[in-house]
């Protein structure tokens, strides 16, 4: 019998995915040098249905929704995220940097999942899962409860001992949880098929292959294809699949950027590895906002969930230091008081150096040339270094004047005062323009006890009890409280 699959040979981009008929050195797509790698497809000549099915259009009054097409993860910050909880049927993809926790959060999260934490005894939370095969998971599937909703994490990292240990260091003990060590994309959708789970976690995309495909598991074909499965998998069942993706040095999720346009939501869990606290970031979300962070941190148990980010971030400032001043961010619908720190030193190079932490480089570049021109601070022979304080990435306008009275504080070497906190908006000229939320800034200051607030004049309506409201229009007006 004659063979009708023809053997083709492209040239694949490691960075980008571009396709490239031949090797060249550099990829003509994202300019990345050295990042193409042959590749062999093999493509079958046969004619191929296209999959769409037929009569399926419908109206959008035709079309009904289950009243529990969102439950709850238990994790309010994750749900907070997510835009209120986990939609049935959606794919998530969930990035970070090595050893940052999302293997924890998501373990966490099958112990909490649909809104109340299950208990178990030692023998009911083995759940049937004992041997290093995966009928250990099919034959597990009929001991977990009636009640609760069965989840599968499928880990092509770890073995199922390897998972076990970490969960009774985290007291995870649902037995509705069952393990599987599988990197085979067919093996792994035979046991979903036998269980039927409500969500099915991937640890991670890049380990898992489909074995149609020639190249190595974590090359571009095959992420594509392991997340293209899956999509339809997700689509055509509800249920709900958690994706761990690898992240780059650069910080962005490993594998072609298809692969973040395929799934329905992303999120980037950052910290850094040696501070506590960790913020759930969503980049997108087609079922919510993608303004909304979750705040997390690290314990011996794993994740805790911080209900009050501000009082954490703002523990331990110091005070009647120069160079530090209290600003307010909006993230989402969550007002966060952070702590910007700055130093300025004389320098003993012939070009300054200047340093950013958690903000812009060119921004603290332009407040500073302000202060020198609108203000009269001679900043041009010093040394700055900005640094705001938790790790945080601010980068909306609202915290020029924070920054700028940070830095004008360190070069006079004056403190500002404990309870101050400053918002607003730096142009060119030295004017000091309102900002969104205003109302909702203020009083989150006053919560936590801070009494004087530098705002733009006249963006404020009604003034907090409790609070001092100084009404600026320039930085130079600002400057009057240092």
């Amino acid at each position: 019998m004659k063979n009708n699959t023809k053997v083709k040979t492209i040239f694949v981009c490691n960075e980008c995915g571009n396709e490239s008929p031949k090797w060249v050195g550099k990829c003509p797509a994202c300019g990345a040098w050295n990042s193409l790698f042959e590749q062999r497809l093999e493509v079958d000549s046969k004619f191929k249905d296209t999959g769409v099915a037929k009569n399926n259009a419908l109206t959008l009054s035709e079309i009904k929704l289950v009243d529990d097409n969102r439950f709850t993860s238990g994790i309010g910050e994750l749900d907070r995220v997510l835009g209120g909880g986990i939609v049935s049927g959606s794919l998530v993809l969930v990035g970070g940097d090595p050893g940052i926790g999302k293997s924890t959060l998501l373990l966490q999260m099958c112990q909490t999942v649909a809104g109340e934490k299950v208990t178990a005894d030692a023998g009911e939370a083995d759940g049937g899962v004992k041997s290093e095969d995966k009928s250990s998971a099919k034959g597990g599937a009929k001991n977990g409860t009636k009640n609760g909703a069965k989840i599968l994490y499928a880990s092509g990292e770890e073995s199922q001992k390897q998972i076990k240990i970490r969960a009774d260091r985290l007291g995870i003990s649902n037995p509705n949880l069952f393990l599987i060590s599988e990197n085979n994309i067919d093996t792994i959708f035979d046991v979903v098929r036998e269980m039927s789970p409500k969500i099915l976690i991937i640890d991670s995309v890049q380990t898992v292959y489909c074995p149609e495909i020639t190249s190595a598991p974590g090359s571009i074909s095959q992420v594509r294809e392991v997340t293209m499965q899956l999509m339809k998998l997700a689509k055509d069942t509800g249920i709900c699949i958690f994706l761990v993706g690898h992240v780059t040095k650069e910080g962005a999720i490993a594998g072609p950027r298809v692969l973040e346009h395929m799934v329905d939501c992303v999120l980037y869990f950052e910290g850094e590895r040696h501070q506590f606290h960790r913020i759930l970031r969503a980049v997108k979300n087609r079922f919510g906002s993608t303004n909304e962070i979750g705040v997390f941190e690290m314990r011996d148990k794993g994740l805790e969930e911080v209900l009050n980010p501000s009082e954490m971030l703002l523990s331990g400032r110091p005070e009647n230091t120069a160079g530090s001043c209290v600003l307010c961010s909006m993230e989402g619908s969550r007002p966060l008081l952070a702590e910007v720190q700055a130093l300025i030193t004389n320098s003993s190079f012939n070009v300054p150096r200047r340093q950013a932490s958690g903000v812009d480089y060119n921004r603290i570049s332009m407040l500073m040339a302000v202060l020198e021109k609108r203000v009269g601070l001679n900043l041009s022979g010093s040394d700055a270094y900005v640094n705001v304080i938790g790790g945080l990435k601010l980068d909306e306008p609202a915290v020029d004047l924070a920054v700028a009275l940070a830095i004008a504080s360190s070069f006079r070497n004056i403190p500002l005062g404990k309870d101050v906190m400053a918002i607003g908006e730096v142009g060119l000229t030295g004017e000091v323009r309102a900002v969104s939320f205003i109302e909702k800034r203020v009083a989150e200051a006053g919560k936590l006890g801070f009494k004087t607030c530098v705002i733009p004049k006249g963006s404020l309506d009604e003034v907090p009890k409790g609070v001092n409201v100084l009404e600026v229009r320039t930085v130079r007006e600002a400057m009057g409280i240092i």
